[in-house]
């Protein structure tokens, strides 16, 4: 099974925060960072996320606010909606990524500044 981690930071979050937030998602999956085939995230972080999923082998795929904004997540938020102009980044970011039947594996978790969210397009439990 391939994942796609979809992440929102604040302006401010450094690699270490990225490392801690995704490393609680990963466990809460039940997934190693060799299930990973993709970091997707608003294009506005791009400068914060990028150089850090290059750093773990990972690609990095962007979408604009109006990309995500069709996208339906389980939990859109009115605040992140104020501040990116779109209800969701990660949960919409990870689906968006993955791809036409696409599920998440993993709502949203917010751990410090950063937003998690895993997605697949295995049925989860399917090949682990």
């Amino acid at each position: 099974m391939t994942v796609f981690l979809g992440l929102g930071a604040h302006s401010r979050a450094g690699a270490g925060d990225l490392d801690r937030a995704v490393a609680v998602a990963l466990e809460a999956s039940r997934l190693t960072p060799a299930y990973v085939g993709a970091v997707a995230t608003l294009d506005r972080r791009a400068a914060v996320i990028g150089p850090w999923a290059a750093g773990r082998g990972w690609p990095l795929v962007t979408f604009t606010a109006s990309e995500l904004a069709g996208v339906g997540t389980p939990n859109p938020s009115a605040v992140v909606a104020a501040r990116a102009g779109v209800p969701s980044v990660a949960e919409a970011a990870a689906l968006r990524a993955a791809g036409p039947g696409a599920a998440l594996v993993l709502a949203k978790t917010v751990v410090g500044g950063v937003t998690v969210a895993v997605s697949s397009r295995t049925p989860p439990g399917a090949h682990r």
